[in-house]
């Protein structure tokens, strides 16, 4: 009986040996992979290109793709915004000048001020309209408001008309503003920069707007005009808009950088939509430092935050700045 259960024993683990995959001379096979992540450099975000540069100077210090054109959504505002407050700083009582808000304003798709046909206020207010809550209306506001006092583009030829969102809009009424923005755009170096709208991207799916190193120029350009700061640094602001009937209405907005409550940061645009996706241009102070930072393309409204607070975390580490004990 004990001799049986040797051969029987004997014979299971010889199954088990015969079942066992073969195993090579020099070892098991390995899969290959990547190589490991390094400890240094800058972080890994979801932006698809991102720039930093020195608030001093506006030279460019670090970027990703930022030479690459993308879609860059509601940061075209800071354009917008520049030009009139540029405007202002040769004759303030622009800003007192009365704005009121056409059909075309009103129907505009998208981020809103709220104002409605017919309402008006002052362009200083609806700088407010524009630069807090991104109102692409009040984008369009601002540019029929100031068409006629700017030319028109080089060719002369303009559309009365244009294919805008999936919708026919006036575009007469606006032409010469945005031909003032891409002047202006050229006239500071942005030269992979091209406007369509007052607002936003504008054009066809394949149209690009802008690029990282271009909204830094432009971010610190726009920075050096002190009513620019306090409008992109404001947090929220009440108003009272006029109807068409002549009573007032009380208008609140806040503003959609969630960084302003956040020490140390103190502006300047935000901007999203399906083909941006999110976007971020930051000004960024650690004592008498000062950064401006822009990332493109990041996967979500958060991760633009998470991705900007990452970079600048990196970028003062880099700069000298010692971490808190």
């Amino acid at each position: 009986m004990k001799r049986m259960m040797q051969l029987t024993a004997t014979v299971w683990f010889s199954a088990i040996v015969v079942a066992l995959p073969s195993v090579s001379a020099q070892g098991p096979a390995t899969e290959t992979k990547q190589p490991a992540d390094g400890l240094t450099g800058p972080p890994f975000v979801s932006a698809k290109s991102w720039a930093i540069a020195d608030g001093k100077t506006g030279k460019l210090l670090w970027g990703h793709n930022e030479e690459v054109p993308r879609k860059s959504a509601s940061t075209t505002k800071m354009m917008t915004a520049w030009i009139v407050l540029e405007m202002a700083r040769e004759n303030p009582d622009i800003l007192k000048e009365t704005v009121t808000y056409s059909k075309l304003a009103d129907d505009t798709t998208g981020s809103t001020s709220g104002i409605r046909a017919g309402e008006s206020l002052s362009v200083g207010e609806c700088l407010y309209g524009l630069m807090l809550p991104s109102g692409n209306d009040a984008g369009n506001a601002l540019a029929e408001h100031f068409n006629d006092r700017f030319d028109p583009t080089e060719s002369g030829t303009v559309p009365e008309t244009v294919l805008e969102h999936g919708r026919t809009v006036k575009f007469a009424t606006r032409a010469n503003f945005i031909a003032e923005m891409n002047r202006r755009a050229g006239a500071l170096g942005m030269s992979r920069t091209t406007y369509r709208i007052p607002y936003g991207d504008g054009g066809s799916d394949d149209d690009r707007t802008t690029t990282a190193r271009d909204l830094l120029k432009l971010a610190w350009t726009a920075m050096q005009n002190p009513m620019f700061r306090k409008y992109v640094s404001t947090h929220a602001h009440t108003t009272n808009v006029k109807t068409s009937d002549g009573s007032l209405r009380e208008v609140s907005w806040t503003n959609t950088n969630q960084l302003l409550p956040i020490e140390g940061f103190d502006g300047i645009k935000t901007g999203t939509n399906s083909g941006a996706g999110a976007c971020l241009v930051s000004s960024g102070r650690r004592g008498g430092d000062h950064l401006l930072m822009v990332v493109l393309g990041s996967t979500s409204r958060e991760g633009r935050y998470v991705d900007s607070k990452n970079l600048y975390r990196w970028a003062w580490l880099e700069r000298g700045h010692q971490p808190e004990k």
